[in-house]
């Protein structure tokens, strides 16, 4: 007698395309909330502790009531143990108003004392955070990523930057 096995039948490959859709801005075509936070997280680049990195960062983010919460990168010798800045104000900011949904996070990034040409995109582990927070009040935030030769603006929430979410396999 022959067993009876079950699979799945797949449908054919399909290549698909992810396009990240954001806008390139002077900083003086931005509007004064997006300057005042970028302003934010250019400022907390100097409360950042990188002795072995060299590289401040530093964030902003912009709660949905106005009120903006900083956090710099706090490096450790015992890597991986510090922290980056997105996930330092992230994390601050739902801790110290967990009811609050973010709406932006501006990020800038210092290297040798001057900021960066280009804009830093967040790592992955931030990445995740990021939509984490957004889940948290079903409220995707804007990202402004700073560099001297433009600013990044990604409207369409962290999803754009992490396509292959972690949560959308759920």
């Amino acid at each position: 007698m022959l067993g009876v096995s079950s699979f799945r039948i797949f449908a054919p490959m399909k290549e698909l395309i992810h396009i990240c859709h954001y806008k390139l801005y002077a900083y003086d075509e931005l509007s004064e909330q997006d300057r005042q936070l970028i302003d934010e997280a250019q400022c907390a680049t100097g409360r950042s502790y990188a002795p072995y990195s060299d590289f401040q960062v530093g964030a902003a983010v912009l709660l949905d009531d106005g009120t903006v919460v900083t956090g710099s990168n706090q490096e450790n010798v015992a890597y991986p143990s510090g922290l980056c800045a997105e996930r330092t104000a992230l994390f601050s900011a739902g801790s110290a108003y967990p009811e609050k949904a973010v709406v932006a996070l501006a990020i800038a990034a210092c290297m040798e004392g001057k900021f960066t040409r280009n804009p830093i995109t967040p790592c992955g582990a931030c990445r995740q955070v990021m939509l984490e927070t957004e889940l948290r009040h079903h409220t995707p935030m804007r990202i402004l990523l700073y560099g001297t030769e433009g600013v990044c603006v990604i409207e369409g929430g962290v999803g754009e930057l992490l396509p292959l979410s972690f949560d959308s396999f759920r």
